[in-house]
């Protein structure tokens, strides 16, 4: 039976919040300026394994490791010299140490309080113990996935072939890891939102699976079919006949090298290895060393047009990450165009921006599927049957922002698209134009 007591005035109060000092799950320590425990609550008992009398009136640092163990009494010293926060006010990762030796990865959250003159400091420390058993678990399988992924692109290059019998296998280890993905949320229900992440990271790598399977599988078709025919041929087969084939190989090719172009640019963006190198260049030359580059891409009948013509100005960025960034919007108006219709491009620079706009007379975007566009392998449902991999606006998008800038979008499903980007133009020294 629970017992309830009365209080009034600060009796309450102080009640109240011994209450909850007792009760709490995650550790509480108190500890003067001088590193000395003065108070511990259950919780951190049973984290770090000592009692209340064992450790209140011992240095905080017994249950801290080195290095900061050494160091403890520096840290306060020189917070309070100079009131330079590491992690006062601030919060962090931490280790701790049991009493057995062990270590233990805690957040930590310290608070500094003065009473009647009197400082002392309070901090919050929550085990993290199973959430950094289950990350590493989770890492050490993407780790495993991902090196064979690594593998069966080499087999790719050594025996194209066999690339779906790989395929069917590496789909049946994804089925098991995914199996054991979920075992381990249905057990550990406490550290479902700890894990939301990695769940995502799990369904983006079988959505990448499952789009690489099929966006390999019509290149590598075609290449194995005109390779078998141009096996077949005799030495009196006109050579226009091979040479439609191996046009077909080395068109199969090049889609599946732009595809692992677009997952190595996305992996890139998500380690945060990809670092701006911004250069002089002209803003006309550059426009038209693209226009160059995509007239063999364009379908009969198309044409790239500059509506209000390109300004001779001399700009300065990241050359590379713009052609890009053009390559993927010029590159789709092309692709989810018919014959015949021209793609517009306007380029204009004007108070410290660069402002880029490409625009198609192509399928459009259905309007439920706009909100997604720019998420990661999202395919448009009436472009379902064309060819993509669905990462292009979603890198485009992590370019733009390392470059500071935007991009926004008009379609109708059955008109077009219009895609405008914005790109700040920051202050630089001056140049020798004519050196560039």
């Amino acid at each position: 039976m629970e017992k309830h007591i009365t209080y009034s005035g600060l009796d309450e109060a102080a009640a109240y919040l011994n209450a909850i000092f007792e009760t709490a799950t995650d550790a509480i320590i108190t500890i003067t300026e001088r590193g000395v425990v003065e108070s511990m609550n259950p919780a951190a008992e049973v984290l770090f394994g000592y009692t209340a009398a064992e450790l209140v009136g011992e240095k905080i640092n017994t249950i801290m490791s080195s290095p900061h163990r050494e160091k403890h009494d520096q840290y306060l010293s020189h917070f309070i010299e100079t009131r330079e926060a590491k992690i006062i006010g601030i919060g962090r990762e931490v280790i701790g140490r049991h009493k057995n030796g062990m270590l233990i990865p805690v957040r930590l959250a310290v608070s500094e309080t003065i009473v009647n003159g009197r400082r002392f400091f309070t901090g919050i420390l929550h085990d993290l113990s199973s959430i950094k058993a289950a990350e590493e678990e989770i890492r050490q399988l993407n780790q495993e996935l991902e090196l064979k992924v690594e593998e069966r692109t080499l087999e790719l290059e050594l025996a194209v072939n066999q690339l779906l019998a790989a395929n069917q296998k590496l789909s049946l280890e994804v089925k098991e890891r995914k199996q054991a993905e979920a075992a381990l949320l249905k057990s550990e229900t406490e550290l479902r939102e700890s894990l939301e992440k990695e769940k995502e990271l799990s369904q983006l790598k079988s959505r990448f699976v499952t789009m690489a399977s099929h966006e390999f599988r019509t290149p590598l078709s075609t290449i194995l079919s005109s390779a078998d025919l141009i096996d077949a041929y005799t030495k009196n087969t006109p050579d226009d006949k091979r040479l439609k084939h191996v046009k077909r190989i080395q068109s199969a090719v090049g889609s599946l090298t732009n595809i692992l172009d677009d997952f190595l640019s996305l992996a890139k963006l998500e380690e945060d290895r990809v670092q701006l190198q911004p250069s002089h260049f002209s803003l006309r030359e550059f426009c038209d060393e693209i226009e160059e580059e995509f007239k063999s891409l364009l379908k009969p009948g198309q044409e790239m047009r500059h509506p209000d013509g390109v300004e001779d100005k001399l700009i300065y960025l990241d050359k590379t990450i713009l052609k890009n960034i053009l390559y993927n919007l010029v590159g789709n108006a092309i692709k989810y165009s018919a014959a015949d219709k021209p793609i517009d491009c306007f380029v204009k620079h004007e108070d410290g921006w660069l402002t880029l706009k490409v625009k198609d007379n192509g399928i459009g975007i259905p309007a439920e599927d706009q909100q997604h566009l720019f998420t990661r392998f999202f395919r448009a449902n009436n472009a379902m049957n064309i060819q993509g991999t669905g990462l292009g606006l979603n890198i485009v998008r992590r370019y733009l922002r390392l470059m500071k800038g935007e991009i926004t979008f008009k379609s109708q499903e059955g008109v077009g698209s219009i895609f405008t980007v914005r790109i700040p133009l920051e202050d630089v020294p001056s140049v020798d134009e004519d050196k560039i």
